[in-house]
């Protein structure tokens, strides 16, 4: 395997007391091919990133959905980008299930893995972050039908012709749920991979009890209108 095919996007917005741990293990690990795309950062996460990658920087916050389309249109413009890993910057994903998610996609048994932190067995998930999970599940089934047991989780492998195929319009955290819908409605090969998600004391904090509730509220009610507009716009 040549892990100079391997490109990871990574989205960030004030992560300067993670960031260079997370970079740092990817590089350890053999791979250098990452774009962090410093969503207009107010802390040090650009001058601490580029010590480990490469980064493109926004000069206006504009969430994550757009950061993640920003990174994976620049890796779709690098000949030499094969598979693309969008990874998260806090801490959450671990490099030891790289490979698992890989493989599937390199043999050519599906065109984009999908981590599953409910596939593991280990997990000390918050209790409110586990039941808004499992809410999201029936909602997806019913707006995208697609029966997953993870529908939020921002570790994904793909090759190019799924990067190409998914267009992210949503900016901010409503691109989680429309890759998902992409893929259904695009009949793109996925496969659910076990992976094991890291809270740690940084990421409990940042997901705090209102904000998760408030983002699944919006999340949904994004998700309702792009329906309507599809099933409109097929009419």
């Amino acid at each position: 395997m040549n892990k100079n095919s391997i490109y990871f996007v990574i989205p960030a917005y004030n992560e300067e007391k993670i960031i260079g741990s997370v970079l740092k293990k990817l590089n350890k690990n053999g791979y250098f091919k990452i774009i962090v795309i410093n969503d207009n950062s107010s802390d040090n996460t650009h001058k601490i990133s580029k010590k480990y990658a490469y980064v493109i920087n926004h000069k206006k916050n504009r969430g994550q959905g757009a950061a993640l389309r920003h990174g994976i249109n620049y890796c779709l413009k690098q000949s030499k980008c094969k598979y693309i890993v969008t990874f998260d910057a806090d801490g959450q994903h671990r490099i030891e299930d790289l490979n698992n998610m890989l493989k599937p996609v390199i043999d050519k048994k599906c065109e984009i893995t999908l981590g599953s932190r409910f596939l593991c067995k280990k997990s000390n998930m918050p209790f409110i972050k586990w039941f808004l999970l499992k809410l999201s599940l029936v909602f997806t089934l019913l707006i995208s039908h697609i029966n997953l047991t993870d529908t939020h989780n921002g570790y994904r492998v793909m090759n190019r012709y799924a990067a190409k195929c998914i267009e992210i319009k949503e900016n901010c955290m409503a691109h989680a749920s429309e890759i998902i819908d992409e893929i259904g409605i695009k009949k793109i090969k996925y496969k659910e991979i076990p992976v094991i998600i890291n809270y740690n004391p940084y990421v409990i904090k940042k997901h705090n009890f209102y904000a998760l509730i408030k983002r699944s509220i919006f999340v949904a009610f994004k998700m309702i209108i792009r329906k309507f507009r599809l099933l409109f716009n097929n009419n």
